[in-house]
């Protein structure tokens, strides 16, 4: 989905930009989520047994490429998440339900209204791509499959 482009009710981009959302913003998001993540109980282990503390950086900034890339439009994201994502054995629902109850508290905390709205939205939509995804991979059958369920935090 462009940038711009947004789905009845949604925020544009170009109003979140309007409110001030640049490559800062979504940098200093970025970072403070995955402080958060990696010291989560939950998630915080599944990023360790991944990352190591030194490429941590590197990590950070491929993600904020990524958000950079959905909501500005800025294309400096070139990577395939999707593979790295199914190799996660243990990753299930209530992974991805923390990982957007911590998306949705960082953003809220660190934005203006209408940007937070854009970044939960489109977080939303990425976690339920890549779970059906991940479902498929693995052979799961999705006829039925509800949608998350959000879970508050902290």
């Amino acid at each position: 989905m462009s940038p711009s482009l947004s789905r009845a009710g949604e925020p544009t981009s170009d109003e979140a930009i309007a409110e001030g959302l640049d490559e800062a913003m979504v940098r200093c998001v970025v970072h403070r989520f995955y402080d958060q993540v990696r010291a989560d109980p939950l998630i915080g282990p599944v990023f360790h047994a991944r990352i190591a503390d030194d490429h941590w950086p590197e990590h950070l900034e491929k993600i904020t490429a990524f958000w950079s890339s959905a909501l500005l439009g800025t294309r400096s994201y070139s990577g395939k998440p999707m593979p790295k994502h199914q190799a996660i054995e243990e990753l299930e629902d209530a992974h991805f339900r923390r990982w957007l109850a911590i998306f949705r508290y960082t953003v809220t905390e660190l934005c203006p209204e209408r940007t937070a709205a854009l970044f939960i939205a489109r977080s939303e939509r990425v976690a339920e791509a890549f779970r059906m995804n991940i479902a498929m991979h693995r052979g799961d059958i999705l006829t039925f499959r509800p949608p998350l369920t959000r879970e508050d935090y902290p």
